[in-house]
C-alpha cells in the first residue's frame, strides 16, 4: 500500500491546520454560513437534513487495518458509532458537531486519511476495481495510476473550480468491476500490439438526470502519455463546459452538445501542446508508486479444511458460493463481505464491525481492506485454509451473510433519511425488499441479480444501471418509484429504460416480486439469470407483471 511522503504529510496536516481556523471563525460568527460553505465543501463538509455530515476519502478504495481502526474510534468518539460507505468508496459520518470537525481531521491525518476534494466542482476521490491486485482476470493493478491521478488532481491549481464535479474510475481488468463507463473518465488497462499496457479512455460517461454512458476518445493512451492526455481533457472541459446551467454543467453534455470528433479535436490539440511540460518526472513517481503496491508475500500452503468445511456445513458452503472470487495466487480468495444483512442499511458498519474486520485483515488478509462501489468490505487475499475461522469470526458481528449478488444485495443511497437533495426514501426499500425475499424464500433460486436504489433524480444509488433500477421522486407531495430494466454496470454498460408509471411507497415490493415471479417462470433454465433473460426476451413479458390491468385490457 502506498504511504505518504513526507510532503503528503505536511500538505494534509496544512489543510486540516487551516480548516480548524476556519471552524473557530465560523463559530465566533466572524464567518456567516454562505462565506463558510464553499470552506466546508472543500474539506468533504456537507450540512444535511438534521446534522453535519463529513465525507472522508477513501482513494481508490483501499485501506489499511490500522486505518478501518481509527474509522471505527471516530464513529465511536464523534459520531454514532457507525459509518456509512458510498458508492464512490467513501465512508460517511452522519451526525459530527462542527467544533469536533477538526479533531474528526486530525485524527483521519494522524493515519494518513482526509476529507479534502470529496465535495466542490473539482476532481472528485479517485476509484477503481475493489478486487484490484488481486483479481485472477486483471491485466494490471490499476491502484499505481490512480494513486498517480490523486496526486496530480489533488490541489491542481487549474481544476478546483471546474464547470461541475469530476469523477475518474479505473480497472485494470477486462471484466469492470469499476463502472469505468459510467464516469466523467473511465480508464480501462489495455494491452497495445507490442504487448505493451496502456489504458483505454473513455469520456462524457455519468447518470444523474441525463444519465450517459461514455464514449472511448483514445483506443490506447502509453502509460507515459496518460496524465498529460488526462490534463488536455480535464483543461478543454474546463474551457468548454457550460457555467451558466447547472444541469448541463458534466462533461458529458459538454461532449454531448459539441460532438466527440469536435472535442476529440480539442483534446488532441491540447495534448499536443503540453505534453512536452510533462519531463518524466511522473514516470519517476509512478515508478515508487508501483514498489508501494508490491504484492503480499503469499503463502505456498495447502488448502487444509476448506473443501471438508464445504462438505460439513451448508451454511458456510453457501456462503463461500456467494461471497469468495478468483484470487491470481494458487491457494487464495477474494472475500467480499456483506453489509447488507437482511433488513440492514446498504452501506453501514457499526465501530465493532469495522474493528472486527481490520483485526480479520490483520489476520487471515496482509492487513488489506477494499471498499466496493456496491457499499460492501472486500478482503483481498485470504488463504482458503483459513476461510472456514473467518467466516466463523465474521458471524460473531452479522457480518457472514450469503447474499453476495443476490437480491437483498442492494445499493441504495441515503434518501430522504439523511439526504438534503433527497425526494424519497431509499433505505426502507432496500431494507423491504431484502427482509421480503428472504420471508418467501426466493433470493437464492432469484440468483444472480443488481437491484439498485436512488432517493432522487441524481442518482447516488445507480439505478440507472441497476438489472432492476428503483427512483424515488415527489409526486405532488407524495412518493413515487419508477422502475427501470435493463441496466448495466459492467463492461456491456446499458442505461436501463423507465418501463412505466411509477409505483407508491407500498406498491414497490409487490411490483418486484411479480416482476421476479415472471422471471422465473420464463427463463430458459435455473442458470439464465435476470438479465439475460430480459436481454432474450426484451422488456414487454416484465411490463405486463408489473402492470397487469393493463396487460388485461390489451388482451381484451
Amino acid at each position: 500500500m502506498y504511504n505518504y511522503s513526507d510532503f503528503d504529510e505536511s500538505f494534509v496536516r496544512t489543510r486540516a491546520a487551516q480548516f480548524r481556523g476556519q471552524v473557530e471563525r465560523r463559530i465566533s460568527g466572524a464567518l456567516t454560513e454562505d462565506e463558510f460553505r464553499p470552506l466546508r465543501l472543500m474539506n468533504g463538509l456537507y450540512l444535511q437534513l438534521h446534522a453535519y455530515m463529513l465525507r472522508v476519502a477513501i482513494p481508490y478504495g483501499t485501506l489499511s487495518s490500522a486505518q478501518m481502526r481509527q474509522l471505527a474510534l471516530i464513529a465511536d468518539r464523534w459520531d454514532k458509532g457507525y459509518g456509512h460507505f458510498t458508492t464512490r468508496q467513501n465512508i460517511q459520518y452522519n451526525w459530527p458537531k462542527l467544533p469536533d470537525v477538526p479533531d474528526m481531521i486530525d485524527a483521519l491525518a494522524d493515519v494518513q486519511m482526509h476529507a479534502i476534494q470529496t465535495s466542490g466542482n473539482t476532481i472528485r476521490n479517485v476509484t477503481a476495481d475493489h478486487f484490484a491486485g488481486a483479481a485472477a482476470d486483471e491485466i494490471e493493478d490499476p491502484r499505481p495510476i490512480a494513486e498517480l491521478i490523486r496526486q496530480w488532481s489533488t490541489d491542481h491549481p487549474e481544476f478546483q473550480f471546474l464547470p461541475r464535479k469530476f469523477k475518474i474510475g479505473v480497472t485494470g481488468s477486462p471484466n469492470d468491476r469499476a463502472v469505468v463507463k459510467a464516469h466523467d473518465i473511465g480508464l480501462r488497462a489495455v494491452r497495445g500490439g507490442s504487448g505493451q499496457i496502456g489504458y483505454e479512455v473513455i469520456v462524457g460517461g455519468g447518470l444523474g438526470r441525463t444519465p450517459m454512458i461514455g464514449q472511448v476518445i483514445r483506443p490506447f493512451v502509453k502509460k507515459e502519455d496518460l496524465l498529460p492526455y488526462l490534463e488536455a481533457i480535464v483543461s478543454v472541459y474546463n474551457l468548454w463546459g457550460r457555467r451558466d446551467n447547472k444541469y448541463k454543467a458534466r462533461i458529458k453534455i459538454t461532449v454531448f452538445e459539441n460532438g466527440m470528433e469536435a472535442f476529440r479535436d480539442a483534446v488532441e490539440e491540447r495534448f499536443r501542446a503540453i505534453r512536452p511540460e510533462f519531463t518524466g518526472i511522473d514516470q519517476v513517481l509512478l515508478k515508487e508508486i508501483e514498489a508501494a503496491f508490491a504484492p503480499p508475500a503469499f503463502r505456498n500452503a495447502p488448502e487444509d479444511g476448506f473443501e471438508a468445511a464445504r462438505a460439513k456445513d451448508p451454511v458456510f458452503r453457501s456462503w463461500t458460493d456467494t461471497s469468495l472470487a478468483a484470487h491470481r495466487a494458487p491457494g487464495y480468495a477474494i472475500v467480499t463481505v456483506s453489509l447488507k444483512a437482511h433488513g440492514a442499511t446498504p452501506g453501514d458498519a457499526s465501530s465493532a464491525q469495522m474493528r472486527l474486520l481490520a483485526d480479520l485483515a490483520e489476520k487471515y488478509g496482509h492487513g488489506e481492506l477494499r471498499i466496493s462501489h456496491e457499499q460492501n468490505v472486500v478482503l483481498p487475499h485470504v488463504h482458503k485454509s483459513d476461510l472456514p475461522a473467518l467466516h466463523a469470526a465474521l458471524k460473531t458481528e452479522g457480518l457472514a451473510t450469503a447474499n453476495i449478488g443476490l437480491v437483498s444485495d442492494i445499493i441504495a443511497c441515503p434518501g430522504m433519511d439523511y439526504c438534503a437533495l433527497a425526494t424519497a426514501r431509499s433505505i426502507p426499500v432496500a431494507q423491504e425488499i431484502a427482509t421480503h425475499f428472504k420471508a418467501i424464500g426466493l433470493e437464492e433460486e432469484i440468483g444472480q441479480l443488481k437491484i439498485k436504489i436512488s432517493g432522487c433524480i441524481n442518482a447516488c444509488g445507480h439505478h440507472h444501471v441497476g438489472h432492476i433500477g428503483i427512483l424515488g421522486l415527489d409526486r405532488a407531495g407524495v412518493e413515487n418509484y419508477q422502475i427501470t430494466l435493463g441496466g448495466d454496470a459492467t463492461e456491456k454498460a446499458e442505461i436501463g429504460d423507465k418501463v412505466g408509471p411509477g409505483f407508491a411507497y407500498d406498491q414497490v415490493v409487490p411490483a418486484i416480486e411479480r416482476l421476479l415471479r415472471a422471471y422465473l417462470d420464463i427463463r430458459a433454465d435455473r442458470a439464465e439469470t435476470f438479465i439475460e433473460t430480459f436481454r432474450r426476451l426484451g422488456p414487454e413479458p416484465f411490463k405486463a407483471a408489473l402492470y397487469p390491468a393493463e396487460a388485461e385490457r390489451d388482451a381484451a
